[in-house]
């Protein structure tokens, strides 16, 4: 199993789409371990691209601070499970956690369903 995790300066970015970077961590669901993480450039934003180009690096999940709905159905439809409101720190912390049943998730940092900024500093203008 792949877990996608966006990164900025090498911690959990609090905004999906606008992350430099996703750590791709390889994972062993039977032992409970990581097997390898790769760190790989994203392409461009584009608003819908993410979902379709993650799932082709393979990844089967994603585990994000915040994300926009929209992304959220996006990647679902591509056969990836979502999990927002995770508080930003190092891929190797976070997947440690998801795998040991200790992740803690809170509210999605990033709803972009109204026209103002959110807690990522995006707007949706």
């Amino acid at each position: 199993m792949k877990i996608g995790i966006p990164l900025f300066q090498g911690k959990l970015s609090a905004h999906f789409g606008h992350c430099p970077e996703v750590a791709m961590v390889e994972v062993d669901l039977t032992t409970k371990t990581i097997l390898n993480i790769q760190v790989i450039p994203t392409p461009p934003h584009e608003p819908g691209r993410f979902p379709g180009w993650l799932r082709a690096e393979g990844a089967d999940m994603v585990i994000a601070g915040g994300m926009g709905q929209r992304a959220m159905d996006l990647f679902r439809q591509a056969g990836v499970q979502v999990i927002v409101g995770v508080a930003s720190d190092t891929p190797e912390v976070i997947v440690g956690a998801w795998l040991t049943g200790r992740l803690q998730t809170g509210d999605n940092g990033c709803n972009h369903d109204t026209k103002e900024t959110h807690a990522c500093g995006s707007t949706n203008a």
